[in-house]
């Protein structure tokens, strides 16, 4: 099958319309063919479709998963040299999640390597390979030798990916994307996994956000992701828990590339830690930490990450990481100085009084990305200066008059049009809204 003499892609993909089950050969036949090329865009999309209605199961899943992963280069650590296990960390995406900055080092103070492959924002969400490129001088496609070294050296890095990693899942990717078949939970798993494969993990823990600004509005698909990726991240021999966390409201209360990074530092220095963000940090870190065999209990792992916290040694690592890839040596003690501020700040305030019933938090992504704080088409510029901060969360009691929030914009008009979104996107009334519990539930198995 694997002989491109013999092999039709057209085959593969009426097996797969037709409901069959694929053998491993077709599978790994058909990635080779992505590969090299053989496969075209129009059978590339057909598969894609064909997956999306008939589905796959764990087999192969996984069968695709591997093939994506060996379509490229797989980092092969040298753990001789390695002072703990080599982990990291996958979101699915939402709005205001900088944890990934804060998480990487973080984790690398508790004596793991983190080489943490990110990617850019997706419609709504903000992406954070984006929220990277706020920072001056900050290299995020270093070459594979130096991105090997700083993980070893610093603990952590956190790049964009390169084109010889899963370069099989880069082209079907690109596919799905316009031909909405972006949904499919085994063609997700996939795509997330051989990636996260490439980087020669021990363990991952996966944050599958769900709700009104998550891609997985309902917990039932978000809990179908996440049985998905660690039933297939488990079974190729990788450790792996899924954590659905809430995405309701947004996890900081900023949106917005460059203020997340400042959210960042503000949270690693001991500045400000916003306790809904630290909530869904400690046991995403936490859970993987006991994946990857470095703690016996989440409490016994959770109290090792408020140590790195309160001892500073977290800050260190993020700013060596920072350093060691180009940008700034002083980024935690002067982040006013690196990270640029929009020329127009207003702050909204309440008409009325009430609790915070509601938050649109797809309304207030969309509402960075009309700023210029993400994309409407894959090659528009980003401006990393515009978003919101100082937002309300949930349960909260506002009174007339009250900050609803800040607008960072590029002009006086745009900062009019966030405002009536802002306005918009949240609910204020005279009833209870407690705040909702973040973490929605824990995958083993």
């Amino acid at each position: 099958m694997s002989n491109s003499d013999t092999f039709l892609p057209q085959e593969v993909i009426r097996r797969k319309r037709d409901g069959a089950e694929l053998s491993p050969e077709e599978i790994e036949a058909f990635v080779g063919a992505i590969t090299s090329g053989q496969a075209s865009e129009g059978q590339l999309a057909a598969l894609a479709m064909a997956i999306f209605f008939r589905g796959m199961n764990p087999a192969e899943c996984g069968t695709l998963t591997l093939a994506m992963r060996d379509s490229g280069e797989v980092i092969n650590w040298d753990r001789h040299r390695l002072h703990g296990p080599v982990v990291d960390k996958h979101s699915t995406g939402g709005v205001g999640d900088c944890v990934s900055l804060i998480l990487a080092p973080l984790l690398a103070a508790c004596g793991t390597h983190v080489p943490m492959i990110s990617g850019r924002g997706l419609g709504h969400t903000g992406g954070t390979l984006d929220k990277l490129a706020s920072i001056p001088g900050y290299n995020a496609r270093p070459d594979p030798e130096r991105f090997q070294q700083v993980v070893k050296n610093v603990g952590c890095a956190i790049i964009g990916q390169t084109g010889t990693l899963a370069p099989a899942d880069g082209r079907l990717y690109g596919v799905r994307d316009v031909t909405a078949t972006v949904e499919s939970v085994p063609l997700i798993t996939a795509s997330i996994l051989s990636k996260k494969l490439a980087s020669g993990l021990d363990a991952l823990v996966m944050d599958i956000k769900t709700g009104n600004g998550a891609f997985a509005a309902s917990e039932e698909m978000a809990l179908e992701l996440a049985n998905s990726i660690v039933s297939v991240a488990n079974g190729v021999g990788v450790p792996t828990v899924a954590v659905i966390t809430d995405m309701n409201q947004p996890l900081a209360p900023v949106a917005g590339n460059a203020l997340e990074v400042w959210e960042a530092v503000d949270y690693l220095t001991g500045e400000r830690r916003d306790p809904l963000l630290h909530q869904v940090t400690l046991r995403l870190g936490g859970e993987l930490l006991v994946a990857a065999g470095r703690y016996n209990s989440l409490q016994e792992a959770e109290r090792a990450l408020q140590q790195a916290l309160t001892s500073g040694a977290a800050a260190e690592r993020f700013a060596a990481m920072v350093s060691a890839l180009g940008g700034p040596d002083d980024l935690l003690e002067r982040p006013g100085d690196h990270l640029e501020r929009a020329p127009v700040e207003r702050s909204v305030t309440t008409s009325t009084d009430g609790r915070v019933a509601a938050i649109d938090t797809r309304a207030l992504g969309m509402a960075v990305v009309r700023m210029g704080g993400g994309r409407r088409k894959a090659d528009d510029e980003i401006d990393p200066r515009v978003g919101i901060s100082g937002l309300p969360r949930v349960g909260d009691t506002l009174q007339l008059g009250e900050r609803l929030g800040r607008i960072h914009a590029r002009s006086k008009e745009q900062a009019r049009e966030a405002e009536k979104a802002l306005r918009s996107a949240i609910t204020l009334d005279r009833g209870e809204h407690p705040s909702p519990s973040l973490i929605k539930r824990v995958v083993y198995h």
